[in-house]
């Protein structure tokens, strides 16, 4: 018999993947490449759609040839992707309008705080779920529209096709310019601004207001289901499953019951709770999101935290301050002190996120003395990740009926053992990671192999989960509230340095 795997398209921030998994959910293969990150302004962060869809077509093969496997040995395709990432591209030609604007972008700020005033975040909150930010792409698409001539009009005349990273892949493999499936999931379009939370489908009053036309938009679909066979790459292979990245590791940590939660600690880091079918609208600053939807069944909800700076912030201190080599040398060097020396960093570089959500908010170093060393810096850059992620959990513990009691790690910065102890210390949980550290490309695999009858319910996606390391709180609980007011009182400086634009 033939051995079949199931194989996960991980487009991120920084580059695309490609993996291959076994019934085992076990990684067999893979191959992955990165793309150039474009800066042409301060604020503005950009990616060639192009070069994303020639690395995917780079590194397919390079997974199959590296497991020694043919492309008829393939079940099925799934997809997982940075959400929010904006695309716009020609329906004729298929070329891109421009580089995509990436979710880390804040040239959409002025808009934010008019939004804020008028209708005000009520508005969207019940319709959406999300409150206005540089964060969701619709602000995007109304920027595009106010400042690119004639662009309004195309797509109100069905020239223009606009999509996030899933969905310009997905019409690529299906044929492009040549009969392309123009589909996004619920997981994604719940990210846009412009997806009613409740019904799943492209919300009127939003559309309106944004002056969105729908001819521009994606089908949205399930999250897991057949969509359509791969034109190109792996003719013939079905495409079976589409999630955001965030979703996607949710999926992958199999955190398939209400109460349980994973963050992803990566560029950013993203937390997400399972609320089941029940939508739980959020009082402390989270954002409700589609979690996934399996087939027709109905759609299984999420609260999210979601922090924008993370390993980007251990990045900047590699490649911008080079107090650093790599990204590992940084626990060596936090390891060279006991502590941080009454030194903290808020990473405010495009604001703050969840639960604050401060636009206005610029990053900072306080607490700085003459007895401050490199190695007091690296740790504060590394407890910056574990105050964030308090903050966020302590926003989940209000909204939510039953509080935290362990949290699932995923991501790259999960390697880092100091980091993953002092996120244990200051949540008070016991923090796990599993075996398999790739779990946004797991979970899209997961959800593509249901799709496919490649594993026949989620019980047995429960089985292929084992812990890889654990780490268990172990910090004086008076030196942890000290510790975390320092942290609160540092976020406070943070706030208010962006000013509003003076009237012209």
């Amino acid at each position: 018999m033939v051995d079949r795997y199931v194989m996960s398209i991980d487009q991120g921030t920084n580059s695309t993947r490609c993996i291959l998994f076994d019934h085992g959910g076990r990684l067999v293969a893979v191959a992955q490449r990165e793309h150039e990150q474009h800066f042409p302004k301060p604020g503005w962060v950009e990616h060639d759609a192009v070069e994303i869809w020639q690395n995917l077509r780079r590194v397919v093969p390079e997974a199959l040839s590296g497991a020694g496997v043919d492309p008829a040995q393939i079940a099925a395709i799934g997809l997982a992707n940075q959400r929010e990432t904006t695309v716009l591209w020609d329906r004729r030609t298929g070329a891109p309008l421009d580089r995509a604007i990436v979710w880390q972008d804040t040239r959409t700020e002025p808009l934010v705080e008019a939004l804020g005033r008028d209708p005000g975040r009520e508005f969207f909150l019940d319709r959406c779920g999300l409150p206005p930010s540089t964060y969701f792409s619709a602000l995007r698409l109304r920027w595009l529209f106010d400042h690119v001539k004639d662009l309004e009009q195309r797509a109100r005349d069905g020239e223009v096709l606009f999509g996030t990273m899933e969905s310009w892949l997905i019409w690529n493999l299906t044929g492009g310019t040549d009969g392309g499936l123009h589909i996004t999931d619920a997981t994604n379009a719940s990210r846009t601004m412009l997806m009613n939370i409740r019904t799943l489908t492209w919300d009127e009053e939003l559309l309106a207001f944004f002056g969105v036309p729908r001819a521009m938009l994606p089908e949205i679909r399930s999250s897991a289901a057949p969509y359509a066979e791969s034109r190109a790459l792996l003719p013939g292979v079905w495409i079976t499953a589409a999630l955001g990245d965030q979703q996607a590791a949710l999926f992958g940590q199999t955190c398939f019951s209400p109460g349980e939660a994973k963050c992803t600690y990566g560029t950013g880091s993203f937390l997400l709770l399972n609320t089941g079918t029940e939508l739980v609208r959020s009082r402390h600053g989270l954002l409700t999101t589609v979690a996934y939807q399996i087939g027709d069944r109905p759609a299984v909800y999420a609260l999210e935290g979601s922090i924008a700076v993370t390993g980007s912030l251990v990045q900047w201190f590699r490649d911008r301050l080079r107090l650093i080599n790599s990204a590992p040398e940084i626990e060596t060097l936090a390891r060279t002190v006991e502590d941080n020396g009454g030194c903290y960093i808020v990473p405010a570089f495009s604001g703050l996120f969840a639960p604050r959500w401060r636009s206005d908010a610029r990053g900072v170093i306080v607490g700085l003395t003459s007895y401050i060393t490199s190695g007091h810096l690296a740790r504060a850059v590394l407890e910056a990740t574990g105050w964030q992620t308090r903050e966020v959990v302590d926003a989940m513990n209000a909204d939510s009926s039953v509080p935290l009691r362990e949290l699932k790690v995923d991501g790259g910065m999960t390697a880092n053992n100091l980091l993953m102890q002092f996120v244990a210390d200051v949540l008070d949980v016991p923090v796990v990671r599993p075996m398999v550290a790739e779990t946004v490309s797991l979970g899209a695999a997961y959800a593509a192999g249901l799709a496919a009858g490649y594993w026949p319910d989620l019980e047995v996606l429960r089985r292929n989960w084992h812990r890889a390391a654990q780490w268990l709180p172990d910090m004086d609980s008076a030196l942890r509230d000290a510790e975390y007011e320092d942290w609160q009182r540092a976020v406070e400086r943070s706030l208010g340095w962006v000013k509003p634009p003076r009237p012209s």
